[in-house]
């Protein structure tokens, strides 16, 4: 287990310029296989009946998913190639905390599963799967 490798992952997650972007609370948590991320609700995130929009939804589920399996490739960038969502139920309030873990391993491929949970109740999941791009994890792509 590195515990760098997983305190830089973090940085590069709450530095990237898309979560600047959307995102005013937001926390990461990464360990071996698995990451938590957490979002306090906030009325920029609603769509028109005032609800969480799916894109918020995917986007922490695709990450929470992602993180669980960049934990364990120490050298390269992964990337989504496949990812599935399933909404169960809308959120409104509160906040939202999404919960990836690795599912499967092979040589070119890792799938990782995300649950996400809004004041501690499930409200949706997703799977998606990861292959290794040719970009290394660098300072240049916030890997610091």
């Amino acid at each position: 287990m590195n515990i760098e490798h997983f305190r830089k992952l973090e940085k590069m997650y709450l530095n990237a310029n898309i979560q600047k972007m959307l995102f005013e609370t937001t926390a990461i948590s990464i360990s071996e296989g698995s990451s938590e991320i957490t979002l306090d609700i906030h009325k920029k995130y609603f769509h028109a009946l005032n609800a969480i929009h799916g894109c918020i939804y995917f986007k922490l589920l695709d990450d929470s998913a992602y993180f669980a399996a960049n934990s364990i490739v120490e050298d390269y960038f992964l990337l989504t190639t496949n990812f599935t969502t399933q909404l169960t139920r809308p959120a409104s309030k509160g906040s939202l905390k999404a919960v990836g873990k690795v599912r499967f391993i092979s040589k070119n491929l890792w799938i990782a599963e995300s649950t996400i949970y809004n004041n501690g109740k499930e409200i949706g999941f997703g799977t998606g799967h990861f292959a290794k791009s040719k970009i290394q994890l660098t300072e240049e792509i916030g890997y610091f």
